[in-house]
């Protein structure tokens, strides 16, 4: 086949219901070379009979365990061999022709490592989706967000973001990786679990020179929240923890040690105001955040690679606080952000 091997591989946790909703919809999947895979994090609900009853053409691979986001799929793509993985989550719509331009995109470079369809909100799909929109990228604080949408500020897709991008993060919703990039990475890191683990994937790729870019001429729609709600205490203290690590593993040296000081001071305004607004478990996840993160400063500083590019230097940071942007500025859209490299 002149096309490259594609697999599309689906890691479910007990999602009975949303496979049900949307596997249908990506076995319709047009694309020449392709296989499609769910990989199951030790389910109880009965997902892996019903993919297996309902799905004959769709390869099953159980974990022994749930393992989390990170590491089940790292375990998961030990078994499958393919020139791209696509990671895609458990909770996304997808339409017939939604991979090929997403590898012509990445087959016309060698140094893209990874890669992200326009992704919008399943519920609406004029508007971008929170976890994903037009691509992602990091303020100087290492404050992720996307291009359509800021913290809770979602956008209208109006064809403003139709244009391919360098972007900093690719959203692991719908994550297109090549095969040799993931091996040479390692894949995801196990330790984070859950949540920016595709943040730090990016950066360490963007770090040995490789690209991560957005592919408007393909789309996906995702529900977003599938596993974990908006509003659990869980996310808050993975985010927050997960930043911590991220910024020990990927940046040089110094600019880690002040980046992360300055961080955890922010982090702590943020302590303050849940506690202002009788959030008081948000707060004890944000101490208990900082605290895993400090208990395991050596062991993150193990995983640092060899070679951390100076943060000012990557494609895809926005130089100045996204944060004061935002609360003070008054910026609701990506489009009126100007201090870009």
């Amino acid at each position: 086949m002149s096309e490259p091997s594609v697999a599309v591989v689906i890691l479910n946790w007990n999602g009975k219901q949303l496979l049900s909703d949307f596997l249908p919809g990506v076995v319709k999947t047009r694309y020449t070379n392709l296989q499609l895979v769910v990989g199951d994090n030790a389910s109880t609900d009965g997902s892996v009979d019903y993919v297996r009853a309902n799905f004959p053409e769709i390869q099953v691979i159980v974990n022994d365990h749930n393992y989390g986001f990170a590491e089940g799929y790292n375990r998961i793509l030990k078994q499958v061999i393919a020139d791209y993985y696509v990671l895609l989550n458990s909770d996304v719509e997808v339409p017939e022709n939604w991979i090929e331009p997403v590898i012509k995109a990445m087959e016309a470079d060698s140094r893209i490592a990874a890669a992200q369809p326009k992704i919008k909100w399943q519920k609406n799909k004029t508007q971008f989706e929170y976890a994903g929109a037009a691509g992602g990228f990091l303020d100087i604080n290492v404050f992720p967000f996307c291009r359509g949408r800021i913290f809770d500020q979602v956008e209208d897709d109006l064809g403003q973001y139709n244009d391919s991008k360098e972007i900093f993060w690719a959203s692991g919703a719908a994550f297109f990786i090549k095969r040799a990039q993931w091996e040479e990475t390692g894949g995801l890191d196990p330790d984070l679990f859950a949540h920016m683990e595709e943040i730090d994937l990016c950066w360490r790729l963007k770090n040995l020179g490789y690209h991560i870019i957005y592919c408007p001429d393909a789309e996906v729609y995702h529900v977003g929240g599938g596993t974990l709600a908006t509003n659990s205490p869980y996310k808050v203290f993975l985010n927050f923890r997960n930043n911590l690590m991220i910024m020990q593993k990927n940046l040089p040296a110094l600019e880690a040690v002040w980046s992360i000081t300055l961080r955890m001071t922010i982090d702590f305004v943020a302590w303050i105001q849940f506690l202002i607004k009788g959030e008081t478990k948000f707060a004890f996840a944000v101490n208990k955040a900082h605290f895993q993160f400090l208990a395991n400063l050596r062991k993150t500083g193990a995983k640092r690679a060899k070679t951390q590019l100076a943060y000012s230097k990557h494609t895809g940071v926005y130089h100045s606080s996204v944060v004061w942007s935002f609360f003070i500025k008054g910026i609701r859209k990506f489009s009126q952000l100007k201090d870009f490299r």
